[in-house]
C-alpha cells in the first residue's frame, strides 16, 4: 500500500510546489494569461496615464531609449497583460509579469535601439494584449527622430 501512495504523494508535492498560489504580486503561468483572455467575467478596465503615443524627439544614431508607458487598472479585476509585441526587431518590450491589482499602475516599457536605423522620423508600435475591455488589444505608438 506504502509503494502505491508514495508515488502520488511525490507527484503532488511536486505539482504544488510549481503552481502559483494567487497573492497580489505573484506571476502568472502562460495557461491563466490564456485563460483571463477568452472568459469575459475576468475583463477589467484601463486608463492610460500619459497616453498611448509619445513622441520621444531627437535620438542620436547607436542611442537606446526607454519609452515608459504607464496603465492604471480602473476596474474591479486584476489586470493580466498576456503579451506585449513590438512591431519590428529595433524595439523590445517588457511588461509587468505579476496582474496589476484594481486601483493600481503597472508600466510598459519600450526600448528603442536606434543603431541602423535611418536618419528622420519613425514611428513605431507595440500591440499589448490583456483582459480588457471593450478590447483586448490597445496599440501604443512612439515616434522618434534618429539624428548623427
Amino acid at each position: 500500500m506504502k509503494k502505491i501512495l508514495f508515488p502520488f504523494i511525490i507527484a503532488a508535492l511536486f505539482v504544488a510546489c510549481n503552481s502559483t498560489s494567487g497573492r497580489p504580486g505573484d506571476k502568472i503561468s502562460s495557461e491563466q494569461k490564456e485563460t483571463a483572455l477568452k472568459d469575459s467575467a475576468n475583463f477589467t478596465t484601463v486608463a492610460w496615464a500619459d497616453s498611448t503615443f509619445k513622441d520621444v524627439g531627437n535620438v542620436k544614431k547607436g542611442q537606446i531609449v526607454e519609452i515608459p508607458f504607464t496603465v492604471k487598472n480602473t476596474g474591479d479585476k486584476p489586470l493580466v497583460i498576456a503579451s506585449v509585441q513590438p512591431g519590428c526587431g529595433c524595439t523590445l518590450a517588457e511588461k509587468p509579469e505579476a496582474p496589476v491589482l484594481p486601483g493600481k499602475e503597472g508600466k510598459i516599457v519600450a526600448k528603442f535601439n536606434s543603431e541602423g536605423q535611418s536618419e528622420g522620423a519613425h514611428t513605431k508600435n507595440m500591440v499589448v494584449h490583456a483582459n480588457t475591455k471593450p478590447f483586448t488589444e490597445t496599440v501604443l505608438n512612439f515616434k522618434v527622430n534618429v539624428v548623427n
